[in-house]
C-alpha cells in the first residue's frame, strides 16, 4: 500500500469507521445512551416533582438542572471509554500499528470514530429528552438546552483527548494503571481544582481572590464548559454580580466567549499533541 497522502487519510477515515461500529455494537456504549436517555427524563420531571407539582419542565429548567449532570458523568465516561479502546491488547497493537501509514493517522482515526459513538449516545439522550420537551412544554428556551448539549459534545473531545495522551503507545499491561490515573484526573478536574482555588482564594484579598478565581474558571476545561453553558443558559445573570465581574475581566461577553473557548481548544489540541509524540516514540 502506497504511504502517500490520499491512502493514508483513507486508512485513518477507515480506523475512524471500523472504531465507530465497534463502539456503537458496544453493550457498554449502548447501556451509556439508554441510562444518559433515562437520567434526561428523570431530571426533565424532577424540578416540578421536588416543588410539589407534576410534569415535564420546560427546555430552559431542564437545561439548568442538566448542566451538573453533564459534568460529572461526561468526563468520567469519556475517560473510561477512551482508556479502554485506546489501550489495545499487545498484539492487536503490533499489527495495527505495523501497517504502512503514520502512526498519527491511526491514533487520530482510532479517537474520531470513538467520539462520534459516545457524542450519538448523548444525542440519543438528549434528542429523546428533547422531543418530549417539545411536545409537552413548547420551544421556549430550546437556544439554552442546545448549549448544554454542546457543552457536552465539547467534554467528550477534551477528555477523550485526555484520555489518548495518557494511553498512547501502550498495550493491555498498563490498562488498569491507566484507569486509576484517569480517575484520578476525573477527581481533580470535577472537585479537587474547584477546591484548592477556593481555599487559596479564601487566603487573598477580595480583589486579588475575584481574579484569581476568574482564572481558575479559564483553565480549567470543566469550569470553562460549565460557565459558558450557564451563561448560554441564563444570561448575564447566571452568577449574579459574579457574571458581571467576569464579563469586565474578558472585556464583555464575546471575549467571555473567546476566553472560554481558547480554553477548550488547548484542552482538546495539546493532549492531541502529547498523544501524538508518544505514540511516535513508543516501541510498538
Amino acid at each position: 500500500m502506497s504511504t502517500g497522502t490520499v491512502p493514508a487519510l483513507t486508512l485513518a477515515r477507515l480506523c475512524a469507521m471500523q472504531e465507530l461500529k465497534l463502539s456503537v455494537r458496544s453493550r457498554w456504549t449502548q447501556t451509556f445512551a439508554v441510562v444518559f436517555a433515562g437520567l434526561a427524563f428523570a431530571v426533565a420531571a424532577s424540578g416540578y416533582v421536588l416543588s410539589g407539582g407534576s410534569g415535564l419542565q420546560d427546555f430552559s429548567r431542564t437545561a439548568a438542572s442538566l448542566v451538573e449532570l453533564v459534568l460529572l458523568l461526561v468526563p468520567l465516561t469519556a475517560l473510561i471509554f477512551g482508556v479502554m479502546a485506546m489501550t489495545p491488547d499487545a498484539g492487536a497493537a503490533e499489527l495495527l500499528y505495523s501497517q504502512p501509514v503514520p502512526r498519527p493517522l491511526i491514533l487520530l482515526g482510532k479517537l474520531a470514530g470513538l467520539c462520534l459513538a459516545l457524542i450519538a449516545s448523548q444525542a440519543v439522550g438528549f434528542g429523546a429528552a428533547g422531543l418530549l420537551l417539545f411536545w409537552r412544554a413548547g420551544a421556549d428556551g430550546v437556544v439554552g438546552f442546545l448549549g448544554v448539549v454542546a457543552g457536552s459534545f465539547v467534554l467528550t473531545a477534551v477528555f477523550l483527548s485526555i484520555a489518548a495522551a495518557l494511553t498512547a503507545g501502550a498495550n493491555s499491561t498498563r490498562r488498569a494503571h491507566h484507569l486509576a490515573v484517569a480517575l484520578v484526573i476525573w477527581f481533580v478536574a470535577i472537585v479537587l481544582f474547584d477546591v484548592a482555588a477556593l481555599g487559596v482564594a479564601s487566603l487573598l484579598r477580595s480583589g486579588t481572590a475575584s481574579r484569581l478565581l476568574m482564572v481558575a474558571v479559564i483553565v480549567n476545561p470543566v469550569d470553562a464548559v460549565r460557565t459558558g453553558t450557564l451563561l448560554a443558559v441564563e444570561g448575564t445573570t447566571a452568577f449574579g454580580a459574579a457574571s458581571l465581574a467576569f464579563f469586565r475581566m474578558t472585556g464583555g461577553s464575546l471575549g467571555a466567549g473567546l476566553w472560554l473557548a481558547a480554553s477548550v481548544l488547548v484542552w482538546v489540541l495539546a493532549p492531541l499533541a502529547v498523544a501524538v509524540f508518544r505514540v511516535r516514540r513508543a516501541d510498538i
